[in-house]
């Protein structure tokens, strides 16, 4: 009787020693190509995207370096997922995890190599896993009660992870950004109300610390470039003229004046939804797609600062901090609720506007804006984010 045929024609098995030792060799590799970027006299990579504009980025970040590489491997795989669990869930040491990874492999292939048994292997290191928790649990100390220990440590902690990184001889000067982002907390994980932003030119020094929220965005034409006692409405909601929105749909006219008829349908629809939105009582309408003329025009009349096109990462870290929800529909507005701010305005950094929000609801909320010779420069900075 003839086996029934499992694989596809161009799939390729390995088993046994073969398919170890593949592994061994993948998992290696990746560890010999990141170990030239680990420690304080680490070097730097240059990645160069294959996508459209081919960018160029300057790292020497474990996680930034493995999320750019096309892998085949599945050993090589499981590291590049351990880099970015690390990255996720520490921020640091996503080099330092890959390299121990990859020895403790280099070691194991020896004893392998010796006719030791695989899980007799594993439960060594187990062992020695354990060993080492319990010499660092008893090393332990936590100044939380004091203060001034306790940012002091956290300096340390900061200054540590950026000593390997491009930016190590303005070390101290990054530090105190993280450390004093990280104290406006006051203790909360919610890290989402640290924004970041990058805006290429000056130098590294350049950057700073802003109390508020910035929004990478420019104020429109006629509209207000300052607004004190902000009511903010956050929506995601179409306001481009409201046409007839059906997949090979079709409107056969006989007359220039029934084309003018259907415009004007269309513009009364959308007088009517910009009227519901002005009946919230707002001063600011920021929305997550465009807003065409007419509409804006219709804002403007009103004394409403409206902002189109804001990424969606922007609008909902924007709603978080000014205590509002991401709105859609308008019909009830006592069920929708705004966000609010002290003031609105337009501000420069290098030669880019930004729209500013201060004294936002959430008062630990506050933007940490990147400066770098480069875009690549400026991106750096973001592994050793808090």
């Amino acid at each position: 009787m003839a086996i029934e045929k499992i694989l596809k024609d161009d799939a390729s098995e390995e088993k046994g020693e073969r398919a170890r030792m593949a592994s061994f060799v993948g998992a290696i590799a990746i560890t010999d190509l990141v170990k030239t970027t680990l420690g304080p006299k680490g070097m730097d990579k240059i990645l160069q995207s294959t996508g459209r504009g081919h960018e160029v980025t300057v790292t020497n970040d474990g996680a930034t370096i493995l999320k750019s590489l096309h892998i085949d491997n599945p050993a090589a795989k499981v590291l590049i997922d351990i880099s970015k669990v690390q990255d996720d869930e520490v921020g640091d040491g996503t080099t330092s995890v890959v390299v121990l990874a990859g020895e403790l492999l280099r070691e194991a292939e020896k004893l392998v190599a010796a006719k030791i048994h695989p899980m007799t292997i594993i439960s060594g290191y187990r062992m020695a896993a354990e060993c080492a928790r319990n010499a660092l649990l008893k090393r332990v100390v936590d100044n939380k009660e004091n203060a001034e220990k306790f940012r002091t440590d956290l300096m340390k902690i900061a200054m540590t992870t950026l000593s390997s990184k491009i930016l190590s001889q303005d070390k101290e000067h990054f530090a105190q950004l993280a450390v004093d982002a990280v104290m406006r907390l006051k203790g909360s994980t919610n890290l989402e109300a640290i924004q970041i932003i990058k805006k290429p030119g000056g130098s590294l020094k350049d950057s700073f610390l802003d109390e508020g929220f910035i929004l990478d965005k420019k104020i429109g034409l006629g509209q207000p470039k300052r607004i004190e006692n902000a009511k903010i409405l956050v929506a995601n909601t179409a306001m481009d003229t409201d046409k007839v929105k059906i997949y090979g749909a079709r409107v056969r006219v006989d007359s220039m004046s029934k084309v003018a008829e259907i415009e004007g349908a269309e513009k009364e629809k959308m007088r009517e939804k910009v009227q519901k939105i002005i009946a919230h009582g707002i001063n600011c309408f920021v929305n997550r797609q465009l807003i065409y003329n007419f509409p804006e025009e219709l804002f403007a009349d009103a004394g409403i600062l409206a902002i189109e096109h804001a990424d969606f990462d922007g609008i909902e870290r924007l709603a978080l901090v000014t205590g509002g929800e991401i709105a859609s529909t308008f019909d009830n507005p006592e069920s929708v609720k705004l966000g609010h701010c002290k003031l609105i305005e337009e501000i420069m950094i290098g030669e880019d506007k930004l729209i500013h929000f201060s004294g936002v609801e959430m008062g630990q909320a506050c933007t940490i804006v990147l400066r770098g010779a480069r875009y690549g420069i400026a991106v750096s900075p973001l592994s050793c984010s808090p």
